[in-house]
């Protein structure tokens, strides 16, 4: 029988070693308040604009088409999947969206580092997730809907295996799943003082016929007293819940 889990706590010593600010003194130092600008979190492949969405290019960049490689008998569940998202999307019944999903979402999120630990928290719905450097074994026979996050440095780039990842969440908006067998490689690559490259490699047999990837550029947010807020999920119309856009009410089309 296999455990689910919300996260794993982030440990007090990492936010209390933490500095209130990040210097650019290395690129090893990812600390500070990021948050994608892109359209990713509405779909990951190239989409035209509709109502409350706007139209955005694919963050996909391999396969070199920019779409995601779904097994032809997936594409039903997809499709599916999309026609219903107004009540389907897990985010908009207030579970948490999972990774990578939530690194793209317009919502901010920020790093603390320690030697043993990168620990990550988010805005939306308080959301949090710690890489551990220095045990590399996942955990057996438990799910986690943020993951369980190992990760390690590849010169000046974080790399974060993401596996035992709860299968009920999606990666975008527009329906993009994943089964329970979603593994992830993420890295994260400070590019200047206040860009950093996010990128993730998605593999998943039950679901697609190759590993795939995304590439999306974080921003560090640079003004004066910069910090998360308080996010929670709460219910906007026609009984729906969750980060739901303008448009995908009740009878939206």
């Amino acid at each position: 029988m296999r455990i689910f889990l919300l996260s794993l706590a982030v440990p007090l010593l990492v936010l209390a070693a933490a500095p209130q600010s990040a210097r650019y003194d290395s690129k090893r130092n990812l600390q500070g308040v990021w948050e994608a600008h892109s359209t990713a979190s509405f779909s990951l492949e190239a989409h035209s604009a509709d109502e409350g969405i706007r139209a955005g290019d694919t963050v996909i960049v391999d396969p070199p088409d920019g779409k995601i490689p779904y097994k032809p008998e997936a594409l039903a569940k997809r499709k599916e999947n999309f026609r219903n998202r107004a009540t389907a999307d897990p985010v908009n019944k207030c579970y948490l969206p999972g990774v990578p999903r939530i690194t793209y979402m317009p919502f901010p999120f920020q790093i603390f580092q320690t030697p043993e630990f990168v620990a990550i928290t988010y805005e939306y719905v308080h959301a949090s997730r710690t890489v551990h450097l220095k045990n590399p074994t996942h955990l057996d026979d438990i799910s986690f809907w943020m993951g369980d996050s190992r990760g390690h440095w590849d010169g000046d780039t974080l790399v974060v295996d993401v596996a035992d990842n709860e299968p009920s969440t999606w990666l975008d908006l527009s329906g993009d799943y994943h089964s329970d067998a979603l593994h992830i490689v993420e890295r994260y690559t400070r590019t200047s003082p206040d860009i950093m490259l996010y990128e993730a490699t998605i593999e998943d047999p039950n679901v697609y016929t190759r590993p795939w990837k995304i590439s999306i550029p974080l921003y560090r947010h640079t003004e004066k007293n910069a910090q998360l807020y308080e996010y929670e999920c709460h219910v906007y119309r026609d009984g729906g819940a969750g980060f739901q856009p303008a448009g995908l009410g009740k009878d939206a089309k």
